[in-house]
């Protein structure tokens, strides 16, 4: 683990860079059920990583081949969804794994986007490498990495994306995992039966709605080891009281999102909750052509008020009516107050200026009040030892980082390599 975890240090800045196109193409190699898109060789990435300076010729790489496959699921009224997702496999190690011991598998919820070009399969098809946690959990950590691209991007890209909506991130999540053992073993890939669960922001949020789902509805054959859930909005009823509180938004964009989501989910006018003239942009804003950073300069960052985002009469009933649909809604998907029985890990940066730390706290708090075990915060920055406190985009590929040394040292304790 420790080969690993020094390695991921400084590889942790490629996260949202990736490797290039130039590397390798896919093989033709015949493949049921699926696509592939990429496959490199652990020699090519590690020779670009030694040329950028990042590693030393002594250290490990593996290849991998990233694979888009096609499965259904259902969204948050219960249709079913014609979906995709990317699946990650390293190549290059000992054959006694491929043979013998099987690919542990790291299911990695992507976090918060907004154009459909950011969806894990589309990145890895018209760029020719995947993106982010592969290049740690697959590339250096030698773990199978599920990444579905959720409802509302890659083949569902035209069904609006319920944002941080559980039920049908966890079905988006659970029926992926499924189709990619489908899938392994329709085209010879060894997996065994360790499964990890992860994610970050967004992401955080849909790992541990997976978990719930998986144990409260005895999906036996989904077996998890560990979770790490990373910097989510679990709490979303304390993450609403605080955000509806403040005068103004830090990014619009994010609560835009959620109150478009909860409104379609909700049988509600999106105008109810949304101020005009942003209401009726919203629709185009969200229509998977544009990123974040495109989306908001067209919003306000006045949460109420003539010019606010919310509508000033849906945020005051939400305090004193507890009725109130919107506040009904985020009650129903906070994720905190359960009892897991698998070991959680809430991975989160203490200087996170988006989802704020505590909202980990209060989720190991009450999971700890309400009888769970094996529950256990982990400070991003305590645990790496750094000086400085680290916002929400900085501490993602560092989270990645932590959480992946842990899921090391377990398939090392458990599985034997």
């Amino acid at each position: 683990m420790r080969q690993i975890v020094k390695t991921i240090a400084v590889v942790a800045p490629l996260l949202f860079i990736g490797c290039g196109d130039s590397l390798s193409q896919p093989s033709g190699e015949e493949v049921k059920g699926g696509e592939l898109l990429v496959n490199f060789s652990g020699s090519a990435i590690k020779g670009t990583l030694i040329e950028k300076g990042l590693i030393d010729a002594n250290q490990t790489v593996y290849g991998y081949k990233a694979y888009k496959i096609p499965y259904t699921t259902r969204d948050e009224e219960g249709n079913e969804v014609k979906a995709s997702g990317l699946f990650v496999i390293p190549t290059g190690l000992p054959d006694i794994v491929n043979t013998t011991l099987g690919l542990s598998m790291v299911s990695d919820d992507h976090g918060t986007i907004f154009a459909n070009r950011e969806a894990p399969s589309v990145i890895a098809d018209s760029s020719g490498t995947p993106d982010g946690a592969p290049i740690i959990t697959t590339a250096l950590g030698g773990f199978a990495t599920l990444q579905p691209d959720y409802i509302g991007f890659g083949d569902s890209n035209r069904h609006y994306h319920p944002f941080v909506l559980k039920d049908s991130l966890a079905n988006a999540t659970v029926d992926f995992i499924k189709q990619v053992k489908v899938f392994s073993k329709e085209n010879n890939i060894t997996l065994n039966n360790q499964l990890f669960l992860t994610g970050y922001s967004e992401g955080g949020y849909a790992s541990l709605a997976t978990l719930k789902k998986i144990e409260e509805e005895q999906i036996t054959e989904l077996k998890v080891t560990m979770t790490a859930p990373m910097a989510g909005p679990y709490a979303l009823k304390a993450m609403a009281d605080g955000v509806l509180s403040q005068p103004k938004l830090g990014v619009p964009s994010f609560m835009a999102n959620v109150g478009y989501a909860y409104a379609k989910a909700n049988g509600q006018e999106v105008n109810s909750i949304i101020n005009e003239p942003y209401a009726s942009k919203l629709p185009t804003l969200f229509n998977g052509d544009l990123e974040r950073t495109e989306i908001d300069p067209q919003l306000t960052q006045d949460t109420t008020g003539k010019n606010g985002l919310f509508v000033q009469s849906l945020v005051t009933d939400y305090f004193k009516n507890d009725t109130n649909w919107f506040k009904v809604a985020v009650i129903e998907n906070s994720i905190h107050g359960w009892t897991p029985m698998t070991p959680v890990r809430l991975v989160h940066c203490e200087g996170d200026d988006v989802i704020p730390y505590a909202i980990s706290e209060l989720t190991e708090g009450t999971m700890k009040a309400m009888g769970a075990t094996n529950v256990a915060l982990v400070p991003v920055e305590k645990v790496l030892g750094l000086n400085s406190k680290l916002g929400h985009g900085s501490c993602g590929s560092l989270a990645y980082k932590v959480a992946t040394g842990m899921f090391a040292e377990v398939r090392k304790q458990t599985i034997g390599y």
